[in-house]
């Protein structure tokens, strides 16, 4: 009797840490599943966060659009046009005794198409042109800018002429002369900004 009632007391101990090891292991499996939806979520919460990515042309348009640039090297090229054009008066000065003022740059009573002295003139107006060309390589670089940035100095430059004489340019020299200087800048403005993107390039040697 004795043995069969320490049996039995064994039996029902069993019974009692059974269920209790099966639920701890019940737990922690579901633990386990938590873990594992709760990681899963962070992902999908991180993955929900971050936006789509950039394309390279919006990236492009981003790093080419920048005002202060921009407005750098228009004031540049603004500056060196006027600078070159009174060390080309001077030059005539010495060489030709023409006089040196102010009003050769910002008037049109010095441009003529018609005479040799106007020429003078004239040429001075184009020399400074073709050097706009060759800065537009070294400040812009970009031979698809050139025609915006050419058009942007003329279009200042007529400007200032038309405030410092009180109105529009007259003559049909001074537009003419204008006119051709600006479409020799662009064109030869492309010329060099290619050519410099070309040399750029590097090339591969078989």
């Amino acid at each position: 009797m004795a043995i069969q009632r320490s049996n039995i007391i064994a039996a029902n101990i069993n019974g009692t840490t059974t269920p209790s090891s099966s639920s701890s292991s019940s737990s922690s499996n579901n633990n386990g599943v938590g873990t594992v939806s709760s990681s899963s979520s962070h992902r999908s919460n991180g993955s929900g966060l971050a936006g789509p990515p950039m394309s390279q042309q919006q990236q492009h348009q981003q790093q080419s659009f920048n005002p202060k640039l921009i407005l750098s090297q228009i004031l540049c090229l603004q500056c060196f046009h006027y600078l070159v054009l009174g060390c080309i008066f001077q030059m005539n000065h010495v060489l030709f005794a023409t006089s040196v003022t102010i009003d050769r740059i910002f008037t049109d009573e010095y441009l003529d198409v018609w005479s040799a002295l106007g020429w003078i003139d004239n040429a001075a107006v184009l020399t400074s042109s073709f050097v706009g060309s060759l800065l537009l390589a070294v400040i812009v670089e970009k031979s698809k800018k050139c025609l915006d940035f050419s058009v942007t100095l003329f279009v200042i430059h007529v400007v200032l002429c038309s405030v410092y004489s009180r109105g529009l340019p007259a003559t049909w020299d001074w537009w003419i002369v204008h006119f051709a200087g600006m479409i020799m800048m662009v064109v030869l403005g492309e010329y060099f900004c290619s050519k410099r993107e070309l040399s750029d390039i590097p090339l591969l040697v078989l």
